[in-house]
């Protein structure tokens, strides 16, 4: 091109021209997002893969407004009035673009998720749950970290300065910052020890619940009244933890009290028939089985029962508990056996010269 002839034309016309190629990029910046790109995504859904899929959808948004970017920069080199060549606007230019690349890669890093898991799938990798999200987390962070870098390379910051200055007053950094170090070592702790992962049912003085997500500040647990209560890791770190989820089985454990008027050879009896019952219940656990007479309380005798259910799903362990309580209901009613309900014994007397009798006891 002949820049002599470019130059004398009218400034007015420079200016014109300029916005003119901006709008032309804003057009095509349309076109390209309605028509090509969503073709280049319909072809990608066949893909043998989704990886392909996540890349296009990743960078949609970032290549949309790498065309005004564009548009921008060829504009501007008829604009009468461009800065330097090796000036700031060079210098946004360069950081914007560095930008829209971080914005892409943040995305797919974000959908990193799935293709760890189905890393984890295809090659049968021991890879926890908990890591996964936190691999996701991570490689965002490092990619935000060196696009930071390399933009204050681009605007001419010592970033050695700055590396510098921030292990002279890392000390200072690290005591303000305390509480946020200590839940990053705590992630680290729960994914390490592992003592509950993504959709286990935990208790701990703090909260009960199902976890549903763990991060690297805190994890969050869904509450039985369906509530998400937020707790540090660092509490959670320094707790006791009771994983329900890792039961084998569901422990059953009660008391029934028989009235005092049942004989002892029908007590036995009862005994032995509830004893019979769970053991021939094909989802009670055959380990640990317990019905024993074991205390004289005040209103009866008291039987103890103690047994494990195999499923530790609440809704199937309460089934299990229900039906074995009616075959229990069945056994008492076939002996005519009673519940002991509790009463007390009143004794009352009227004064008596002629007899010197006990007072007649009086149930209640």
């Amino acid at each position: 091109m002949n820049w002599a002839l470019f130059y004398d034309v009218d400034m007015w016309t420079q200016i014109g021209i300029s916005i003119g190629i901006f709008l032309l990029f804003l057009v095509f910046r349309k076109l390209f997002s309605k028509y090509i790109y969503s073709l280049i995504l319909r072809l990608s859904n066949k893909a043998p893969t989704d990886m392909l899929r996540h890349i296009f959808v990743s960078f949609e948004k970032p290549l949309q407004w790498l065309f005004i970017i564009i548009g921008i920069e060829i504009a501007s080199r008829y604009f009468p009035f461009r800065p330097a060549p090796d000036g700031l606007f060079n210098s946004f230019i360069s950081a914007s673009v560095i930008v829209l690349i971080t914005w892409g890669l943040y995305n797919l890093a974000s959908a990193s998720s799935i293709f760890f898991a189905k890393v984890k799938n295809r090659f049968k990798l021991e890879i926890d749950d908990i890591l996964i999200p936190f691999m996701s987390k991570a490689i965002r962070i490092i990619i935000v970290a060196i696009s930071i870098t390399i933009i204050a390379q681009e605007f001419e910051y010592d970033v050695t300065g700055f590396i510098a200055g921030l292990g002279l007053g890392g000390v200072a950094i690290a005591f303000a910052a305390k509480d946020a170090i200590g839940n990053l070592f705590g992630g680290f702790i729960i994914i390490t020890e592992k003592p509950f992962t993504i959709g286990d049912w935990i208790m701990t003085p703090s909260v009960e619940g199902t976890v549903e997500d763990i991060t690297f500040r805190s994890t969050k647990v869904r509450t039985f009244a369906d509530a998400i209560v937020t707790v540090p890791n660092n509490t959670l770190a320094n707790e006791s933890i009771t994983n329900w989820s890792k039961m084998g089985k569901r422990q059953v454990s009660f008391n029934i009290k028989i009235s005092y008027e049942t004989p002892k050879a029908k007590l036995l009896r009862v005994v032995r028939q509830m004893e019979e019952v769970i053991k021939g219940h094909s989802e009670v656990h055959p380990d640990s089985i317990l019905v024993r007479f074991d205390k004289y309380q005040e209103n009866g005798y008291e039987v103890f029962i103690y047994f494990f259910t195999k499923s530790t799903a609440w809704a199937e362990h309460l089934r299990v508990k229900e039906e074995i309580n009616f075959r229990l209901i069945e056994i008492l009613e076939s002996e005519d056996v009673s519940i002991a309900l509790p009463s007390r014994k009143l004794y009352a007397s009227e004064p008596d010269e002629d007899k010197g009798s006990l007072p007649a006891p009086q149930e209640s």
